[in-house]
């Protein structure tokens, strides 16, 4: 047997991202819009030859690593949040974080091009990544090839998981309203992290069965977001309690 080929990368930047961690950072990108963040570019890639035409494209393919999944890993089948962590499939049938290799693809939005300092940096949106991610390429999305419209999804039926409805207590829309001058949109990011349900697999996903009046916090920027599942007369809605800058 061949003996395989052995590679070393080096970063060419970093994610700034709203997301400390990774609980309630979307399984997919794009599907929060308003998370926004922004990719520092690292010498000799941070000068403007390195980025120019890039601004000509809406949206770039992300190679990353997750560097939270740096332990080694030589599991073969995994339990994909689609499938409710019940079942499992194939490591290479999933988008598991844990991998042979801890790589991350991810299509994002490009907002702008800017100039850091004395240094470039890309302003992003549709984020999936956790912040500080390292990046180790950027190319550009290409509709023409890369949108494949009559591709199959296997087990991924887009009916599976509906959007939680939320709502925010009356103290929530206070805080949100006075945060929001440091961190315009983010009642919108608040609604729409939590309208994906960042509950583990294991807890009901759109059901209040096990998770009925529990709470939940997740952390967006420096905020910690207190939320819970309750029981409606039509099934389930999520209500935010609190928004409180972290202690």
């Amino acid at each position: 047997m061949t003996r395989p080929m052995q590679f070393t990368f080096k970063p060419i930047g970093i994610i700034h991202s709203c997301y400390p961690d990774k609980f309630g950072v979307p399984r997919q990108p794009g599907l929060v819009s308003a998370a926004e963040g922004r990719l520092e570019l690292f010498p000799p890639y941070n000068r403007a030859e390195a980025v120019r035409g890039l601004e000509a494209f809406s949206h770039l393919w992300i190679s990353f690593v997750f560097h939270h999944c740096l332990e080694g890993n030589d599991r073969l089948m995994v339990r994909p949040p689609r499938l409710g962590g019940n079942r499992k499939v194939g490591v290479f049938a999933s988008r598991s974080t844990h991998r042979p290799n801890p790589l991350g693809l991810s299509v994002v939005k490009l907002e702008a091009v800017e100039q850091v300092g004395t240094g470039v940096s890309l302003r992003l949106s549709g984020l999936d990544l956790v912040d500080q991610t390292p990046v180790l390429d950027i190319k550009p999305y290409l509709p023409y090839s890369d949108a494949i419209m009559d591709a199959r999804s296997g087990y991924v039926d887009q009916e599976m998981f509906k959007l939680l409805q939320v709502e925010f207590a009356s103290e929530a829309e206070a805080q949100c309203a006075r945060f929001e001058g440091a961190h315009p949109g983010l009642r919108r990011l608040i609604d729409q992290v939590v309208a994906q349900d960042p509950r583990p697999a294991y807890l009901a996903r759109g059901d209040a069965d096990g998770s009925s009046e529990r709470g939940f916090v997740l952390r967006l920027y420096h905020y910690e977001i207190r939320w819970r599942i309750e029981a409606t007369g039509d099934g389930v809605l999520a209500r935010v309690l609190e928004i409180a800058p972290e202690s």
